[in-house]
């Protein structure tokens, strides 16, 4: 288009579009989006959740036309972990034989010294056809246009003026600022206001207007929805999040059609803007030639078959080692004295390294492994505040609300203490919407900056205390050690009754395998981290409780564990904790590997010898990991692991102040036993099971549906953020802006919100610290009991039958572990034959 002169062109008359056809392919685009948990409760999410039920080969496909991203790495790679010993030929040789004789040793060297080929363009859209016609960059126009819309409409308390139609739906809102926002204009798009008037008000109706007239084609309308959305995939990740509880109970995706029509809304604006150009034309031509070309239901090619065996090398390397280890292990159930304590851990891959420490320091301490909320899907409210968090993972939602209070307080103390809390955090809400809005922020500067001057210079010398958890905000210190949880009903009112107690203790001791034996003391330890201005703070909690730390967690266990009407209760269930046993919380800082116990002023004057020596076995544990870890975390020279540990936790300019959950590659659930005296490096997530006291296989039936599936959620998320940062990470941390309050964050002052980790979580300067491995798990379990679990469960079975994990048994007796080949059959790598298994489960 020229000249002033503004040129009207009209659509072609719709075509006909299946109602069936096109709901389909609008519920199968949205689900293959993964959520994105806010930055206050960040959790671990597999970003490609929505593609469990197809191969992982031919996900990559789709990964590649909807978003340009890869799903393995560059062979440079895979031609370094060979140079260095990390993979072998053996490994090589290995999955030929295994699966894909065509191939010979010479042809994987080969490939993997050869250069990458690049990847086919992704799924063109009207934005990069438009791109191509005026030489203006549409795609990241638009993209810019929706994040600042989203990030006014969605804004958790950051602005200080929010969107006047935040109560109206998404898409509704975006056409009433659309019509009073000039940018379409500015940009160019002289004939979008009138189109606007055009689109219907339901998101839904105008992803069929939208559709029919830009005539998609059938073989094409999943894919190139797909596409719309990952181009505002951070967005769409955090509108599914808002969806999820409703999407659990198998509602509509409201919000992400609402996303999906806006974006449907600017291709159509672009097209018919372009019209005159040929635009429609040539996206038709475009979007029909690279459906045909992507080739999503084709084999694969001798290309792509030898980069997933050399991937498939890689992984292996990794298995052999484990797989020696486990078969040298032993399982066995020998009578042993009592043990002086038992300490709880979440199976956390970090607590494997203090758990080892901990029995190498004292014999006497057993240490066991179980998802660090302790079975119990609680919503904590804590003192003086506006709501509840769950504090359980993302695929359960709350069974009871738990209301904090202060320990050995009258109601009337609490209640004033109450008050003052929130007195105290809306004088701090007000303090800093002052610092921070449009016409006080220069005033504010100008008068108080040089106040600030001592607070800076702390946070630059590493001085400073860590910031408090969101929860302990307002709280004086010595306050927030005396809180603790009180059981409530969820409507509040009552305590919780002394049945749903029982079952709650029974759940927690067999899930954990602990029936029997007690000693005198028993820990149960959360985990949670410390660190200064880390915008992804929580995802460094437990995944378990949800983003949070496990302190409440783990004294809401004690507190029922030692309930003496819970404890009678389940001795007539078949669990005798004897009278003596104390259940005691803690909570492991997974940053400073310092581990503090809650609430032992209540305990009986009989155990303070034994705490005594727990304690000085914790700490040094605690000084046992800190070296470990140390090894990885480039301290400065001739500092202490301790003292530079410390210092990282304060640090505000600290971009790692600890590892995380980097280098998890398995997911171990058999006896303690098994895995006791080996040193899995911080890799393996270890859950206590015993099969023996499992009759009914519903322990390892919840094992497997549960904290497995969270496990290869956090896997995959890890795995993603290392093989495309760029697509399924958040990028660059140092240049993080916090979007909406806690939303999540941009990488510089604009673009789409980003999900997953930031690159620093992976990398440490030099080389990744994560090695992109899909997570191999293995139960200690008979084989018929596993395969019948996934019989029932479809979900699960869907993640080792299409390869997003890598699932083996364990015969504790006869060392042996069998790898599981799909369709539920097994190959047992030592000639021991599933049959004899079948027929003997409890043999």
């Amino acid at each position: 288009m020229s000249g002033d002169n503004v040129v009207v062109h009209q659509f072609p008359r719709a075509r006909g579009v299946s109602a069936t056809l096109v709901s389909s392919a609008l519920e199968s685009a949205v689900k293959r989006v993964a959520p994105l948990w806010p930055l206050d409760h960040f959790v671990a999410v597999n970003p490609f959740l929505g593609f469990a039920e197809e191969r992982f080969e031919h996900a990559s496909r789709r990964v590649r036309l909807a978003c340009d991203g890869r799903m393995l790495m560059a062979r440079e790679f895979y031609a370094e972990a060979l140079a260095d010993g990390r993979l072998s030929d053996a490994d090589l040789l290995a999955v030929v034989k295994r699966g894909d004789a065509e191939f010979e040793l010479a042809d994987l060297h080969r490939h993997i010294n050869s250069d990458s080929v690049a990847s086919p363009d992704p799924l063109p859209t009207c934005a990069t056809v438009c791109a191509d016609i005026t030489g203006q960059d549409w795609p990241m126009l638009v993209q810019e246009r929706i994040s600042h819309w989203a990030a006014g409409y969605f804004d958790a308390g950051q602005a200080s003026w929010p969107s006047p139609f935040a109560q109206l739906s998404p898409f509704v809102a975006w056409k009433e600022e659309m019509r009073i926002d000039c940018s379409d204009t500015v940009l160019g798009l002289r004939q979008s206001q009138e189109l606007l008037s055009q689109f219907p008000d339901d998101a839904r109706e105008m992803c069929f207007y939208a559709l029919q007239r830009l005539a998609v084609p059938d073989d094409a309308l999943d894919l190139y929805l797909h596409r719309l959305l990952m181009t505002v995939g951070g967005w769409v990740a955090y509108t599914r999040y808002l969806g999820w509880q409703s999407e659990l109970a198998g509602e509509s995706l409201r919000h992400v059609l609402d996303l999906l029509a806006i974006c449907l809304a600017w291709e159509l604006m672009l097209v018919r803007e372009y019209a005159g150009d040929g635009a429609e034309l040539a996206w038709r031509r475009e979007i029909s030639a690279a459906t045909a070309e992507a080739g999503l239901d084709t084999p694969m090619t001798r290309e792509e078959r030898l980069d997933l065996l050399v991937h498939e090398a890689f992984e292996l390397a990794w298995q052999r080692g484990a797989i020696t280890a486990l078969r040298d292990g032993d399982a066995g159930g020998a009578t042993k004295e009592r043990p002086l304590a038992q300490a709880v851990f979440c199976i956390d891959v970090r607590s494997e390294v203090l758990r080892r420490a901990i029995e190498a320091v004292d014999e006497s301490i057993e240490t066991f492994g179980f998802a660090g909320f302790f079975g119990l899907p609680v919503e904590y409210v804590p003192l003086a505040g506006q709501g509840g968090a769950a504090h359980c993972p993302v695929l359960l939602e709350p069974a009871i609300a738990v209301s904090e209070s202060v320990r050995s307080q009258p109601a009337e103390i609490v209640s004033r203490l109450s008050r003052r809390v929130r007195l105290r955090r809306q004088l701090a809400r007000g303090w800093r919407a002052f610092r921070n809005s449009a016409v006080s922020c220069f005033v504010f500067v100008e008068s108080y900056g040089l106040a600030y001057a001592l607070k800076l210079g702390l946070h630059t010398l590493g001085l400073s205390r860590p910031e408090p958890h969101p929860r302990h905000r307002g709280l004086p210190p010595r306050l927030a050690r005396n809180l603790g949880p009180q059981l409530k009903s969820l409507d509040g009112d009552a305590e919780i009754g002394i049945d749903r107690q029982i079952e709650f203790a029974e759940s927690m001791l067999r899930g954990m395998s602990l029936t029997d034996g007690f000693a005198r003391l028993v820990l149960l330890a959360g985990h949670g981290s410390t660190s200064t201005n880390n915008a992804h703070a929580s995802g460094l909690d437990c995944g378990a409780c949800g983003g949070q730390t496990g302190e409440a967690s783990a004294r809401l266990g004690a507190l029922i564990l030692n309930n003496p009407e819970v404890r009678v209760a389940l001795q007539k269930r078949g669990i005798h904790v004897p009278n003596d046993t104390v259940f005691v919380a803690a909570l492991h800082n997974t940053t400073t590997d310092e581990v503090a116990l809650f609430d032992t002023e209540e305990l009986p004057s009989t155990h303070e010898a034994d705490l005594a020596q727990l304690r000085k076995a914790l700490a040094a544990a605690g000084e046992r990991s800190r070296g470990e870890r140390s090894q990885f975390l480039a301290l400065a020279p001739r500092v202490s692991p301790r003292d530079g540990v410390f210092r990282r936790s304060r640090d505000w300019s600290e971009v790692r102040p600890e590892w995380g959950l980097a280098g998890c590659a398995g997911f171990i659930a058999g006896p303690r036993e098994l895995t006791r005296r080996l040193d899995l490096g911080g890799r393996c997530f270890l859950h206590s099971y015993d099969h023996r006291q499992d009759r009914d296989y519903r322990t390892l039936e919840l094992i497997m549906t549960a904290p497995l599936v969270v496990a290869s959620w956090i896997s995959l998320q890890y795995y993603a953020s290392t093989v495309c940062n760029e697509r399924f990470g958040s990028g660059n941390k140092t240049l993080h802006n916090v979007v909406g309050g806690s939303l999540g964050v941009f990488e510089g002052n604009g673009g789409d919100l980003r999900v997953g980790l930031p690159l620093q979580s992976v990398h440490d300067g030099h080389r990744f610290v994560h090695e992109p491995r899909r997570l191999s798990v293995f139960l200690a379990a008979p084989i018929a009991a596993i395969n019948s679990i996934l019989e029932r469960h479809e979900h699960v079975r869907h993640l080792a039958d299409n390869g997003w994990l890598h699932l083996f048994a364990v015969y504790e007796k006869d060392g042996v572990v069998a790898r599981y080949t799909g369709g539920l059959n097994w190959d047992a790598t030592t000639g021991h034959t599933t049959e004899n298994d079948s027929a003997g489960a409890h043999a």
